[in-house]
């Protein structure tokens, strides 16, 4: 993940306005899909990478597109084909016939926001160099490390239907994962929506405004970080975290790192709301997709409808909810 430059640091409020703003300007090209939008923007405001599974034609792409124009990011994309080598993402060194030397060519991981598509069409070998450059926000090419300059975020997609042909991403990198997010179908009012926008527009392509910019987002990302969260919250965010090991559907629970999404996220979906502290319902709106990812239901059941997202709403639904005054 990223670490937010302390400097030039907006107050919650800003980032609150400038979040309604961003959201506001993707919605012109994302119709109807704002619950999907802010856990998105809470994602890449907490510092980390997300994950779109959804089946095509639903908006992944056109979301990712949508958010780097609007946050002012460098964005680059990348295809992934069960032919995509490591080097195609982290560039190589490449024989300089002029200064007879070799120098270093960099990839589409040297950007600030990356779109990942069809992540599992790769071999776990490629998966690795994007695993290695979002948690570590390096790459290591022939023994040599290059650093990735923040903010450098991933947006991946995933096809959740499609097997044939893919590489199932393994829980190691699922677990990198800040948030999993699907759009889902649109309502046939939002469809409409759709086809009518684009009949005014009489054209595919569409501009959205830039409403930040890079250091801008590196000043919000700080801002979610003095947001406080009390002793109370946090130890909810465990609970939820630990009732999904010892639910009787699952084979592995989330990790700590699960617990940490929870607030991280939390933290974020408080400051877009114009909030400097969490509440439980702010834990709840983000649970579903920092924890669902990161559930394994046990082999026997996979026929039956246990999901990781319907162990999660269980749990959401069982671990009591801290009160106002600190009691359970």
């Amino acid at each position: 993940m990223n670490t937010p430059d302390s400097s030039s640091t907006p107050d919650i409020a800003t980032t609150s306005q400038l979040a309604e703003e961003i959201l506001v300007e993707i919605d012109r090209a994302v119709v109807g899909k704002r619950s999907q939008l802010t856990l998105i923007l809470c994602g890449l405001l907490a510092g980390g990478h997300v994950l779109l599974e959804d089946l095509p034609g639903l908006g992944k792409t056109l979301a990712a597109r949508s958010f780097a124009q609007t946050l002012g990011l460098q964005f680059s994309r990348a295809q992934f084909t069960p032919d995509l080598l490591p080097a195609d993402l982290t560039g190589s060194f490449i024989f300089d016939q002029r200064d007879s030397e070799f120098v270093f060519r960099r990839g589409p991981l040297f950007t600030g926001l990356l779109l990942a598509d069809e992540i599992n069409r790769t071999p776990p070998k490629t998966q690795a160099a994007l695993l290695e450059a979002m948690q570590e926000g390096q790459v290591t090419v022939e023994g040599e490390t290059f650093v990735l300059d923040p903010p450098f975020h991933v947006l991946a997609t995933a096809n959740p239907v499609e097997y044939e042909g893919t590489y199932p991403l393994p829980e190691a990198q699922l677990d990198r994962f800040l948030l999993r997010i699907s759009f889902g179908y649109p309502s046939p009012e939002q469809e409409w929506e759709v086809l009518s926008r684009r009949i005014v527009r009489r054209t595919e392509a569409m501009q959205l405004r830039r409403i930040v910019d890079a250091e801008t987002l590196r000043g919000m990302q700080a801002a979610v970080e003095t947001v406080t969260v009390d002793e109370d919250v946090g130890r909810y965010c465990v609970d939820l975290a630990t009732a999904t090991r010892v639910h009787p559907q699952v084979q592995l629970g989330a990790s700590p790192r699960g617990a940490l999404a929870l607030v991280l996220t939390a933290r974020a979906y408080a400051a877009i709301a114009g909030r400097d502290y969490v509440i439980p319902e702010d834990v709840k709106f983000v649970a579903r997709s920092a924890l669902a990812h990161r559930i394994s239901i046990k082999a026997e059941l996979w026929l039956s409808n246990a999901s990781g997202d319907s162990v999660a709403e269980e749990i959401l639904a069982s671990v009591p909810t801290p009160t106002p005054e600190g009691r359970r």
